[in-house]
């Protein structure tokens, strides 16, 4: 389809940042579920450079308040460095992940590009949670509810530095999108940070195309539009395979609206698929669904449109 720089798909099989194991067979189950087939019958190239290696989940408790840290790191920069490459290549990386950590690994790359590049960077976070969690405010130490805290300076050195600049980015540039369970701390953080939040109270309320409209608003052809999906931004009535279903979410028509309208700008840069957990699915439904929500993302709509 015109208007899409050819694609690459990266796997990254890991769960190193989750409470729960499982999200590690999500590169697989999205191609099983027809990925790649469904994006060249869009008309988009597609290379998939297959799965990166990295160290396995020891599956320890927190030590000075992070799970895994090492572990994290070293999966996040083969990401940063995998995904650069591609950019670079002029390419757009789609990341099969893997757990919601990765998406600072992606998104320090795009940074880094978009910096280079000269080009704004527009974050769309699609998620239940806002994953602006430090070590203070989570007993967990789970990561994969801290990346966006990290891409924003707050964290430890390893990650808020994986690219070298810190912050890799700035509050202001993520927008989150379908957000139902923040911690009373987070929302604190979240608050004095500025986040640009779209809960599903808001959305209840203005609408899904109000929302979309707010939270593309000022994109042009400078933007680059990064786009983090995590699966469980879907309601878990059609999206059971995740670890950490929260109810009350995004239905149907409403996902395929937001992908729409992010298709109609036509400025989609690169994404990110995280926390689908085969284990908890129910015969591949959530990954199947993710794929065909990926297909409107790319310009599948009901009507043809201009």
């Amino acid at each position: 389809m015109a208007g899409f720089r050819p694609v690459s798909l990266i796997g990254v099989p890991t769960d190193v940042g989750a409470g729960h194991r499982g999200a590690r067979l999500g590169p697989e189950a999205l191609r099983i579920a027809g990925l790649p087939e469904a994006l060249v019958a869009r008309g988009v190239e597609v290379r998939d450079v297959g799965n990166l290696q990295g160290p396995v989940n020891p599956w320890t408790g927190p030590v000075h308040g992070y799970r895994h840290l090492d572990e994290v790191v070293a999966w996040n920069r083969t990401l940063m460095d995998a995904t650069l490459t591609e950019l670079e290549d002029g390419r757009l990386p789609i990341m099969l992940g893997g757990d919601h950590c990765l998406g600072i690994g992606s998104i320090t790359a795009v940074a880094r590009w978009c910096r280079q590049q000269g080009r704004r960077l527009r974050i769309l976070w699609l998620d239940a949670h806002s994953d602006f969690n430090t070590s203070q405010v989570t007993p967990s130490g789970n990561i994969h509810g801290m990346p966006v805290a990290c891409l924003c300076g707050l964290g430890p050195d390893a990650l808020t530095r994986l690219g070298g600049d810190m912050p890799a980015i700035s509050p202001q540039q993520v927008h989150q999108i379908g957000i139902r369970s923040v911690d009373p701390e987070e929302k604190r953080l979240i608050r004095s940070h500025n986040v640009d939040v779209y809960d599903m109270r808001y959305i209840d309320e203005a609408g899904m195309k109000h929302t979309m409209q707010a939270a593309l608003e000022g994109v042009d052809v400078d933007t680059h539009l990064h786009v983090s999906f995590d699966v469980d931004f879907l309601d878990p009535s059609i999206a059971p395979g995740v670890g950490t279903t929260v109810p009350g979410g995004v239905n149907y028509r409403e996902a395929q609206l937001v992908m729409e309208m992010i298709a109609d700008t036509g400025r989609l840069g690169s994404l990110d698929i995280v926390e689908l957990n085969p284990l908890l699915d129910h015969q591949n439904r959530t990954a199947e669904l993710a794929v065909d929500l990926v297909e409107s993302l790319f310009g599948k709509s009901t009507l043809m449109r201009n």
